[in-house]
């Protein structure tokens, strides 16, 4: 939006509304062109613009007589300083460092050169990168069955888009379905030829993160194999319970046998005591 009062003009074109991420920094454009019928000095204002038009404006950073000044305290202009070394050469650009979501508003410049005024306005969006997603299964990973990838960022700022895809760059599975709002590819009929490593990207405005994911392709185990284990396993339960109850047998038999030589014993002693 461009205010012109008689010659001087702020030639920026960039875009009126720009977004970066958190903890990167910004410039935010604003050239400009004085005519040869401004004869003032040049005054430069930087200001946020306050969305309830009966507050006062929040000016940042100004330019005049040769000068740079910052406004409001170090706690809200910190990181701000002018673009360029000279501002008065035709480039009075903003630059922030330091990106905080806090610093999302609506900026102006405006440049005047007596009698010459004109300004720029430039929104900027500051928004947060998505974090490292967490990749996981859910469901078998057998041979015919249905199984499903998830993938979920703990943080970033909305829309959150999430795509799958294969690591080997071989086409996505025809049974699979994935939604991009979520993070779910979905197999319904899991096969060999599925099996591989899978990448999942989500992705904002301001960035993207991945993680992945192996998927198997297991087999259903064989039956007959799996009846031949278990009489196997039953037979071999039943001769150890067998070979248990033996030994305990012949150990009781073997205490009664000791019992009674030991009882006659002393029957033999007691009789001959007597004699």
């Amino acid at each position: 939006v461009f205010l012109c009062t008689r010659g001087l003009k702020v030639t920026s074109t960039g875009p009126q509304t720009v977004q970066r991420a958190e903890g990167d920094s910004v410039t935010l454009g604003c050239s400009y062109m004085p005519s040869l019928l401004d004869t003032g000095e040049i005054d430069i204002e930087w200001s946020v613009l306050s969305p309830d038009t009966t507050k006062k404006d929040q000016m940042l950073l100004s330019y005049t007589g040769g000068t740079e000044y910052h406004h409001g305290g170090p706690r809200v202009t910190e990181g701000f300083s002018f673009a360029a070394g000279d501002p008065s050469k035709g480039d009075a650009s903003l630059s922030i460092a330091q990106l905080s979501r806090n610093h999302t508003s609506t900026y102006q410049c405006k440049v005047k050169k007596s009698p010459g005024v004109d300004t720029r306005k430039v929104s900027l969006v500051v928004k947060v990168k998505p974090s490292v997603p967490r990749c996981w299964l859910e469901g078998g990973e057998l041979v015919g069955g249905a199984v499903s990838l998830h993938c979920e960022s703990s943080e970033g700022s909305t829309p959150l888009t999430y795509k799958w895809r294969r690591e080997s760059k071989d086409p996505m599975p025809a049974a699979a379905t994935q939604d991009g709002s979520t993070g779910e590819l979905r197999i319904s009929n899991h096969t060999q030829s599925f099996a591989g490593i899978y990448l999942c990207e989500v992705n904002n405005a301001v960035g993207a993160e991945r993680c992945r994911i192996s998927l198997r392709a297991n087999k259903h185990p064989n039956r007959s194999a799996v009846i031949g284990g278990n009489v196997v396993g039953s037979l071999l339960l039943v001769f150890i319970l067998l070979v248990f109850a033996g030994v305990l047998y012949w150990k009781l038999e073997d205490r009664r046998h000791h019992d009674r030589e030991f009882s006659n014993e002393i029957r033999s002693r007691v009789k001959r005591a007597d004699n």
